[in-house]
């Protein structure tokens, strides 16, 4: 019998499917491969070479090998690195986190390595875990995904005429052309939002800072609702859908109030 070599990784899940009576298909983003799909035989039934490490919120390293005919990695186990229990204590931490899964599986493909995304998502799980500000974290985890992914909106300048944004005295987000616009150029896209210069310092500000210091960021209620407003439109304009988990975000904060 021939012996896989086996590979390692480290990795956060992003979709869990059960297969059959005891086995689990796995989406992986991983910080070697990118994203990669496997199949753990047992895995519902083996606490051995699982251990807990086959969950949402959870950094994990996991032990591969290649592969099935229908492109699947064999999943040979997976040991936990982080649980963070914080995230799954609290309603409004799993929902942030949740998020962050959710465009991570969308802003990703199988087989494309990108470092910096997969260190981007383990520093702010580890935020949310820690700090109390998650709706903040989340705004520029969506900021700085975007332009890890290639997809970066400019907030700068006009992205028409290139009018700098200190001098656009009412700057308007254009989800079509993906950047703000000043009032000359957006004369005719209906479809542009108004938004405050300060929302959108904030942002460029935010798209730099350490981390950590993310906490230390103002963000004022009116900051919060634009920044939400325009880079939620410009990712369902992007994926061309309403990710199902800001939708359950938005429920329970109604509920809250």
């Amino acid at each position: 019998m021939i012996r896989r070599p086996t590979h390692e990784a480290s990795a956060l899940v992003l979709r869990l499917i059960d297969y059959g009576e005891s086995d689990r298909i796995v989406t992986f983003f991983t910080d070697r491969l990118g994203k990669l799909k496997g199949i753990a035989k047992g895995a519902r039934k083996s606490r051995r070479r699982f251990a807990n490490a086959l969950e949402f919120f959870v950094l994990t390293r996991v032990y591969f090998s290649r592969g099935t005919r229908e492109g699947l990695f064999f999943i040979e186990s997976c040991e936990a690195e982080d649980h963070y229990p914080e995230i799954r204590n609290n309603l409004r931490k799993t929902l942030c986190a949740s998020h962050l899964i959710e465009l991570l599986d969308h802003f990703t493909v199988e087989g494309k390595k990108n470092v910096r995304l997969f260190r981007l998502a383990v520093d702010f799980l580890k935020l949310i875990e820690e700090e109390d500000c998650e709706e903040e974290s989340i705004r520029l985890f969506e900021y700085r995904l975007l332009r890890l992914s290639g997809f970066e909106p400019i907030l700068n300048r006009c992205v028409t005429c290139g009018e700098t944004l200190a001098n656009i005295p009412a700057p308007l987000f254009s989800t079509r052309e993906g950047g703000i616009r000043c009032g000359r150029c957006a004369r005719t896209d209906l479809d542009a939002y108004p938004v405050s210069a300060g929302t959108l310092k904030t942002l460029i500000t935010g798209s730099t800072i350490e981390t950590g210091k993310v906490g230390r960021l103002a963000f004022s209620e009116r900051t919060l609702r634009e920044s939400e407003l325009i880079l939620g439109s410009f990712i369902r304009h992007i994926t061309g859908r309403e990710l199902k988990s800001l939708r359950i975000f938005h429920q329970v904060k109604m509920m809250d109030r």
